[in-house]
This record gives C-alpha cells, sequence and structure tokens, in this order.
C-alpha cells in the first residue's frame, strides 16, 4: 500500500469519524472503499486504454515552453541532499 495524506473539512471528518466507528473499521478503510466504488468499480482498470488516453496531454500547453526542462525541474529536489545522497 502507499500511504496518502487528504485534508477534510470539519464536517466530512466528523462523519468518517462517526461512520467509522459505527462499522467497525477505520478512516482510512472507509475511505479506500469509496474511491473504489467510485473510481475503479468492480471492472479492472484497462491500464493500455488509460495510458492511451494521457499520451500527449502536455502537448498544447502554451504556459511550458520547453517540456524537459519543466519536467527535470519537477524532478529535481531537495530530497537526495536532505538524505546525503546527492
Amino acid at each position: 500500500m502507499k500511504r496518502t495524506q487528504l485534508y477534510l473539512d470539519e464536517e466530512m471528518a466528523r462523519i468518517l469519524k462517526t461512520l467509522s466507528r459505527q462499522k467497525g473499521t477505520t478512516i482510512s478503510e472507509l475511505v479506500r472503499t469509496s474511491l473504489r466504488e467510485r473510481y475503479i468499480g468492480s471492472k479492472d482498470l484497462d491500464k493500455v486504454t488509460l495510458a492511451r488516453s494521457l499520451a500527449g496531454i502536455w502537448k498544447n500547453r502554451r504556459d511550458l515552453k520547453d517540456i524537459d526542462a519543466a519536467v527535470r525541474k519537477l524532478r529535481k529536489g531537495s530530497r537526495l541532499k536532505r538524505l546525503r545522497i546527492g
């Protein structure tokens, strides 16, 4: 599993907390179940179709003159430096 962080408004947090107590499960499991039902459903994710639909989505971006430089900038970070690897 991959860990992630979500920001919820007070009402959502309160509702999820109540539901988790009522169902005897965790808030994380409620969120995973909801996402699975909403976005994945009972069908398998067709990764090939997804990849084809995403191919070239940055192609017509006018704000990114040099895509390679933009990607390098996104990938460049301080993580390696913080870990004293780079």
